[in-house]
């Protein structure tokens, strides 16, 4: 026999044996066959997903668009799945090497499952429109991570068993490792659960303006678990722990609904009655017929001569803006107090001030 002959016999034995006891003839269709649905995948992608969101994009309903989008990964990963089940079938494995194959398509329709159940969560809240009106929108944001989280974990732990890997113990592990770490970072989940009250109470939302004494007045940017980011009025950032929020009152300006004018006009001691009588007229005529003011019982309007000072006569000054903008109520006190400025020139009176008399005894 020659060299050629025993080349082409030991050729065709090593084609023959393949692989972990598969010819080459069936590695190589089996790669084929994840060449067509690598190809089959960039179709899904090219014709129908982007078919499929240019249909949604012209309806209204948020849902089909939030779905199409989530679920544009998983029917991407599907075609991979597939091809790799078909190649694997074909190439006809046995012993070991069958039972690690099918850990591998196990595992991978497992991912495929949970994949698509971490996608569709979200989208899913758009079906239940109520679930807003009893939780905040940052509320529902963290009930979604949350379960975000629980799938990947269950999905992480359904891989491991697959292959063999116990999880009880490791779950035993956590729950142990979980309580030291409760015992060692109270403050972490004091500043949690004040965060979730904060949300569930509805305090404030992302966007409000809000004021907590000796704490902190400014614009809520972020809530987060532990902490929540404040835009303070001169462009810096403060982060605030959500304990701070449960342990003390918020106020909430962008809750405001009118905004309130609480004014004391001081006037001289030389100011007669008939002035007196005639600039509080003139200020309340003023306010109840202005269009910038809301006249009702809820903002019931006020103006009073109210005390006798040191050195004025106080009369006290009670309004409603209708506008619930803070720039625009700046613009209401600003006519206003040149209205009032008006009256009280116009009717020969003058603005008192603080002062002092000075006797000096000659001896």
């Amino acid at each position: 026999m020659s060299i050629f002959e025993k080349f082409i016999d030991l050729f065709v034995e090593i084609w023959s044996t393949g692989i972990v006891g598969v010819d080459f003839s069936k590695i190589i269709i089996a790669i084929f066959i994840l060449l067509f649905f690598l190809i089959l995948r960039g179709l899904i992608a090219k014709f129908i997903l982007k078919r499929l969101q240019k249909y949604v994009a012209k309806t209204t309903n948020q849902f089909d668009d939030a779905l199409v989008k989530a679920s544009e990964g998983p029917v991407k990963f599907l075609p991979i799945v597939l091809g790799i089940f078909v190649a694997t079938s074909y190439m006809d494995f046995d012993g070991k090497t069958l039972a690690f194959a099918d850990n591998v398509n196990r595992s991978l329709i497992t991912i495929l499952i949970f994949w698509l159940i971490h996608q569709i969560v979200e989208p899913i809240t758009y079906l239940i429109k109520k679930v807003e009106q009893l939780f905040s929108r940052d509320l529902l944001n963290w009930i979604i991570k949350a379960n975000k989280i629980l799938i990947i974990f269950f999905g992480f732990a359904a891989t491991l068993d697959i292959w063999g890997v116990k999880i009880a113990p490791i779950i035993a592990g956590l729950g142990l490792f979980g309580i030291a770490i409760a015992l060692g970072a109270q403050d972490l989940f004091k500043n949690l659960i004040s965060g979730i009250l904060v949300l569930v109470e509805k305090r404030f939302k992302i966007g409000d303006w809000i004021y907590v004494e000796d704490v902190i007045e400014g614009v809520v940017e972020r809530i987060g678990f532990r902490s929540t980011v404040v835009r303070k009025f001169d462009k810096s950032i403060a982060t605030i722990p959500n304990a701070q929020f449960a342990e003390n009152a918020v106020v909430n300006i962008s809750e405001t609904t009118h905004w309130r004018i609480n004014w004391f006009i001081t006037l001289q001691y030389s100011t007669t009655v008939e002035q007196l009588k005639k600039i509080r007229d003139e200020i309340e005529k003023y306010i109840t017929t202005h269009k910038d003011f809301k006249i009702s019982e809820s903002t019931e309007h006020a103006v009073r001569i109210d005390k006798f000072s040191d050195s004025s006569i106080d009369m006290y000054v009670r309004c409603f803006a209708k506008t619930n903008d803070w720039s625009e109520w700046l613009k209401v006190k600003e006519r206003l107090a040149i209205a009032i400025k008006g009256i009280i020139e116009g009717n020969g009176a003058s603005f008192a001030f603080p002062s002092q008399s000075i006797y000096v005894e000659k001896k």
